[in-house]
């Protein structure tokens, strides 16, 4: 997860979904996960975080990298699990051979023990991000690579390949239905739009009203981002997380990618590290997040449509670099305590 999230001014039976603090299980799609990143150095075992998970009955946790252990730990579990295909390692896919030993001993050696849903190759890859820029040439054929070897191993259309993007990769989004890809995301966004129209998968992304906010709040009121009162401007919006979803789905449908699905892949509210970044604002997002996400309503533009969302993130990680508030984004604290007293019963 990165800081560069501020939105572009003009300028199922259905399973029990989950969460939090003694919290929960709730009647409706899958629809709520975890992100599970692992940058700090007093972070509960692996085993003892999927037995966290598995107390509070959250069903979908995201990893950033294939890990051994916590794949060992989610063995039996059911837990849907995206797994990334980290930036640094997505040059080495471009080899068609090398993509299919990176399924054979990532993916096939724990499947289906372990739930694989989806297969994220590469996180928040775009030009504009000088960070990630020297990663754009290989996410398609890496892309391709990855699926094209789950489908050797008769694993296509049960495990989803596709990747991560942010709100950073999109222009003209007010109103939400004139988002557009930014020229320079275009290079990659275009052909990984008809990629997944042609698969059927899903765009992860990273939708960040707290970024949003903080980058304009003189336009974007702060109860606008947390769910608790509509913008009179936001044209029949009543909330900046539709907002956000909405102009992705806008730059998709100009691409030609109608009928391709977004999954939240991240999304939080920290708790520390700036003037918005408090307890009491980011119990209030999640609490009006999860149930905004459980009530099934659909955007605007996907009306009805179910939200699947992973929170951002699982624990505080007190060695993320960067603002103070990339270490306080956990829904659970290192002692696996809860931050938030969220019931959802």
């Amino acid at each position: 997860m990165a800081l560069q999230h501020p939105l572009p001014c003009k300028s199922s039976m259905a399973a029990l979904i989950l969460l939090l603090v003694g919290l929960l299980h709730i009647t409706g799609v899958e629809s709520i996960g975890v992100s599970y990143g692992k940058n700090g150095n007093n972070l509960p075992s692996e085993t003892d975080t999927i037995n966290l998970m598995k107390s509070n009955g959250i069903q979908g946790l995201r990893v950033y990298a294939a890990d051994t252990t916590v794949f060992n730990a989610l063995k039996g579990s059911n837990i849907a699990v995206i797994v990334d295909v980290s930036n640094p390692r997505l040059q080495e896919l471009t080899d068609p051979g090398r993509a299919i030993a990176w399924v054979q001993n990532n993916i096939v050696r724990y499947y289906p023990d372990v739930n694989f849903k989806y297969i994220a190759v590469g996180n928040e890859v775009y030009a504009g991000n000088p960070d990630t820029a020297r990663f754009v040439n290989f996410v398609m054929p890496a892309l391709r690579n990855v699926h094209n070897a789950l489908a050797a191993v008769g694993l296509q259309g049960k495990i989803k390949a596709t990747t991560s993007t942010y709100s950073a990769v999109l222009t003209n989004t007010y109103p939400p239905n004139q988002g557009v890809f930014q020229d320079n995301a275009k290079g990659l966004m275009i052909p990984l739009v008809q990629f997944l129209a042609q698969t059927g998968n899903p765009l992860l992304a990273s939708i960040y009203p707290y970024f949003s906010y903080i980058g304009n709040p003189s336009q974007i009121p702060l109860s606008y981002a947390l769910f608790t009162d509509p913008n009179p401007n936001s044209v029949g919006y009543s909330n900046l997380f539709d907002a956000l979803i909405d102009s992705m789905y806008a730059a998709l449908h100009k691409a030609g990618g109608r009928n391709v699905p977004i999954v939240v892949s991240e999304t939080g509210w920290p708790s520390a590290g700036h003037y918005a970044a408090t307890m009491e604002n980011a119990a209030t997002y999640y609490r009006n997040l999860i149930g905004h996400v459980n009530g099934n309503a659909g955007t605007p533009l996907k009306p009805g449509r179910s939200i699947e969302t992973y929170l951002f993130a699982l624990y505080d990680e007190n060695l993320k670099g960067g603002d103070p508030v990339e270490n306080n984004f956990g829904v659970f604290r290192p002692d696996k305590s809860s931050k938030y007293q969220l019931n959802f019963n």
